[in-house]
């Protein structure tokens, strides 16, 4: 499998970024830079388990070393953990490997769970062999392992008791398989699930991931992210060839992707409740759509949600002054920006008027204040410097 140009060591990349002047010198990214590079060593070192995952499942397949530690990387937005997973996981040899948005993950694991419910004790036993049982949990995780030695989540954390309620279970059978993990989060393991519901359940989990992985603290000088935005306004009126170049730029700054590539920007798929989203521009956790897209389409609370789940940052283009005939445009853009803002996502866009004069008549005219207020807080020092996710 190809992963791209030939790799280095994860150090060696680390050092030329900021030979390069492309990161300032920062202890916590050195640090966690020769971790990430040792890990990569031993994994080349390492001898995985079988292919076969129902070899690992129902015994046999050949004797395999112990894996070695993961590593959970954590601290406030823009201080390099997606950086470090690039460099990692561009440069690490081992395959198959797979580097995923943690929600998606658990969206994939949800499904896999329901369709092996679905399934009769004879097809259970066809696709997963003589053993299968009730338990979805143990042939879930197998395929998983089968599928990826290495799994590198971006941004874990867990708001879903669905999620909560299983995560323990799922985690000893993929690491009882053999596999790495590497992951990042704006939390402490300790702060995972802060205040969830029937918490008590999930804190075995915590233990687990403590037991297994290395937890580094990434919280150096520099927010990156901020310092891309460079102080720029992330709201723009009016819409037009000027707001256009100052997003287009801002998408650029905050991606690292060269502007003479601007036409192999890759775009992204996101499945909700079934259907495809499609995603027109989408880059490092950073997104580009357009307002007709968005909100002149027949999307809802699911679709935003998963919008604001998956992307740290989005970029919303051609923003109208919206009136009574747009009142159903307008009410799919109060439910985007709930939804943006109550996951703590950086909205950078153009619009035909500010804030304040976007929609003063039709249906939910007076509720639109609250949406303006949030779009007023969205802009501020304070907003733009949260970390993603729900705040706690």
């Amino acid at each position: 499998m190809l992963y791209g140009p030939e790799p280095m060591s994860v150090i060696s990349a680390y050092e030329n970024l900021v030979a390069q002047s492309e990161l300032r010198p920062d202890p916590d990214q050195a640090r966690v830079a020769a971790r990430l590079d040792r890990l990569a060593r031993e994994l080349d070192a390492w001898t995985p388990p079988s292919p076969s995952w129902l070899g690992r499942l129902f015994g046999g397949g050949r004797r395999a070393d112990a894996p070695p530690r993961g590593l959970y990387m954590w601290g406030s937005v823009g201080r390099g953990k997606s950086m470090l997973m690039d460099l990692f996981h561009d440069n690490v040899t081992i395959s198959p490997r797979r580097r995923v948005h943690f929600h998606e993950f658990m969206l994939e694991v949800h499904a896999a769970i329901h369709d092996y419910r679905q399934m009769s004790e004879a097809q259970r036993r066809e696709t997963f062999g003589r053993h299968a049982g009730d338990d979805p949990i143990p042939p879930v995780a197998g395929k998983i392992a089968s599928e990826a030695r290495l799994l590198c989540f971006d941004e874990m954390q867990v708001t879903d008791v669905a999620d909560a309620m299983i995560l323990g279970r799922l985690f000893t059978e993929l690491f009882r398989n053999g596999v790495v993990v590497v992951t990042t989060s704006n939390r402490p393991p300790r702060d995972l699930y802060k205040n969830g519901l029937n918490r008590q359940l999930f804190l075995p989990f915590i233990d687990l991931l403590e037991a297994t992985l290395d937890v580094e603290t990434l919280n150096g000088p520099t927010d990156y992210r901020l310092d891309r935005l460079g102080g720029r306004p992330v709201y723009y009126v009016p819409n037009g060839p000027e707001a256009t170049q100052a997003l287009s730029e801002a998408f650029f700054r905050l991606t690292d992707y060269a502007v003479e590539d601007r036409e192999k920007v890759p775009s992204d798929t996101l499945t909700v409740q079934g259907r495809q989203l499609f995603v027109p521009k989408a880059l490092k956790g950073v997104a580009v759509f357009s307002f007709k897209r968005l909100c002149a389409s027949p999307l809802g609370p699911a679709d935003y949600l998963a919008i604001a789940q998956k992307y740290h940052t989005v970029i919303i283009v051609g923003i109208p002054k919206l009136g009574p005939e747009k009142r159903n445009e307008a009410k799919r853009f109060v439910t985007l920006i709930d939804a943006l803002y109550e996951y703590r996502v950086k909205l950078l866009c153009a619009a035909d008027a500010p804030p304040q004069e976007l929609y003063t008549e039709g249906d939910g005219a007076f509720e639109f204040e609250r949406t303006v207020s949030r779009l007023m807080e969205m802009q501020s020092a304070d907003y733009l410097a949260q970390g993603h996710g729900i705040a706690a």
